[in-house]
């Protein structure tokens, strides 16, 4: 039976999707039904120009047709050899199938519809159409439950014609009735016509389906890539380090550290964005198939109607390739590394900056950054759930909320000793380092707050420098009473003069973008900053000495 289906498929015309009769060959080699070819040809006469309808071919003046007598002798054979080769329990109509509306008893499976006869037929009772002149022209389809739809509900005749000053199907009265002066053409050559729009359509998605499958190819290549030299880096430094003594163990931790953060952020967009090119290509895909199917349809009708509801490709979310810089990873890092071998005094100023540097200048792909939200709802796709470390609050702030929530306490917490609680001023940093974009809100009572982003290295205990703000390390919005001002190394500027009592923070970390906003109604900028993060950033929170002050990370929806 397979090599019966494979013979059927080789021996049917493209246009009406049923065994040749009367088959004439183009000279591009492509065979079709003589009435369908020419009806075809019929439709472009217009035009003057004559195609094939498969392969395009035009063909000037028009071609005459002379019967392929080979193709019509193997035809007849098939017809012959599936009569015989059928199981019978397999003709037989079920729930799913159209019935012959011919047989009686139990009805067999139609083969074919006429839209002519409105009839469905099986492969028995079709034999009339396939051997009487008396039904050379009429119009046989695939077998469909639908047939009343090709009917004109107003004059009972089949609607041959279309429309396209209402973009509907009319039969042959109504376009010399209520549609006479309207731009009206046969249902056959705006299938033509339509056929053409949607094989361009076809033609755009598989080259956006070539395109994305070859920018998944480069995403997969760079991440392995990427990969390898994380991996290469982490080994070379942590080489360089071993020989290193003291000091530099603790800063030999820190740049693994750096470099396991930074191949993490840039795996994960590598990751997302070939998550969402893996999600283009299967919509592609989807629609390819649809329209494929649509193509199909021999119905002009049921193709027309099917056309007109079909939506509008959506915009590519992508660029049509994705770039990818320079190798530039983590070699550099390797180099700043070996070089601190002679430099050991440098180690904590200069040099130091250098290693931190290259991690930070590790960029995967060619892209550019995204624009700052315009809208409360924009920044919302940002969010980020802001949790407190316990490890870091000060003894008197009181942790609540889900650690999302820190109130002014007169007395000392029973917290136990870490390395990492501040000790000087009454701050608490976020579990969680933050990268790539993020959004939060804070809110606060009593008489002042510092809402801050900053480097985990800040001090916890000593000199002012470890208030938020008052170093290199941390930039702060200090927002009081009466006031609010943004503080960075020292440096305060005042960005307004009403109180301030709901804060929002948008970071970048890639764009090295921070901006800070008056949360109410509405969201109003205050202060933006635009410079390059060396080092993951942690928020943090640091209250005004009030009995019952609060700050809370907002849970936004």
């Amino acid at each position: 039976m397979a090599g019966v289906h494979l013979q059927r498929e080789t021996l049917s015309c493209s246009i009406c999707l049923d065994l040749l009769k009367e088959p004439v060959t183009l000279s591009c080699g492509h065979s079709f039904c003589k009435n369908c070819i020419k009806d075809h040809w019929d439709s472009e006469e217009q035009r003057r120009i004559y195609s094939c309808p498969k392969c395009r071919k035009i063909f000037t003046p028009r071609p005459k047709l002379k019967k392929n007598v080979m193709l019509a002798d193997l035809v007849e054979e098939l017809k012959k050899t599936e009569l015989h080769a059928a199981p019978a329990h397999h003709c037989y109509a079920g729930a799913e199938d159209v019935d012959c509306d011919v047989c009686t008893g139990r009805k067999r499976k139609a083969h074919k519809s006429c839209l002519v006869c409105l009839a469905a037929y099986c492969e028995e009772h079709l034999q009339p159409h396939h051997q009487s002149p008396a039904f050379k022209k009429h119009k046989l389809m695939e077998p469909s439950k639908n047939l009343q739809e090709n009917i004109c509900p107003r004059h009972d005749e089949v609607m041959k014609m279309f429309c396209r000053t209402d973009q509907k199907c009319i039969c042959y009265l109504c376009s010399v009735d209520e549609h006479k002066d309207h731009d009206t053409v046969s249902a056959a050559a705006e299938r033509t016509h339509k056929q053409r729009d949607l094989d361009l359509s076809r033609v755009e998605v598989q080259q956006r389906l070539r395109d994305r499958d070859r920018d998944v190819k480069v995403l997969q290549q760079e991440r392995k890539t990427l990969t390898l030299s994380a991996d290469k880096a982490v080994k070379d430094t942590d080489q360089s380090f071993t020989e290193m003594m003291g000091l530099l163990q603790k800063r030999s931790s820190d740049v693994k550290q750096q470099i396991r953060s930074k191949l993490e952020t840039e795996v994960r967009r590598v990751t997302d964005a070939e998550k969402k090119l893996q999600q283009e290509i299967t919509e592609l895909k989807k629609r390819e198939a649809e329209l494929k199917q649509l193509s199909l349809t021999h119905d002009h009708n049921q193709f027309l109607l099917n056309y007109r509801s079909l939506p509008a490709l959506s915009p590519s979310t992508h660029s049509s390739t994705i770039n990818v810089r320079p190798l530039r990873h983590f070699e550099d890092l390797t180099a700043a590394v070996a070089k601190l071998r002679g430099q050991l005094q440098d180690v904590l100023t200069e040099t130091w900056t250098d290693i931190s540097l290259a991690v930070a200048e590790v960029d995967v792909l060619l892209t550019e950054p995204e624009p700052e939200p315009k809208t409360r709802a924009g920044f919302f796709r940002y969010s980020e759930e802001i949790k407190l470390d316990p490890n870091t609050v000060h003894t008197h702030l009181l942790l609540s909320e889900g650690n999302r929530k820190v109130t002014f306490m007169d007395k000392d917490q029973s917290y136990p000793h870490h390395t990492d609680r501040f000790t000087g001023y009454r701050q608490v940093l976020s579990e969680e380092s933050l990268t790539g974009r993020c959004y939060w809100e804070v809110k606060w009572t009593g008489r002042g707050v510092y809402a801050a982003v900053t480097y985990k290295n800040i001090r916890r205990s000593g000199s002012h420098e470890s208030l938020f703000g008052l170093n290199d390390k941390s930039w702060a919005l200090d927002c009081d009473e009466h006031k609010c001002q943004f503080v960075h190394n020292s440096i305060k500027t005042v960005v307004s003069d009403v109180k301030v009592s709901r804060v929002g923070v948008y970071l970048d970390h890639r764009a090295g973008l921070l901006s800070f906003y008056r949360v109410s109604d509405t969201m109003t900028l205050l202060h933006r900053v635009q410079t390059t993060f060396y080092q993951t950033l942690y928020a943090g929170v640091c209250l005004y000495s009030s009995s019952g002050a609060t700050a809370e990370f907002c849970k936004l929806k």
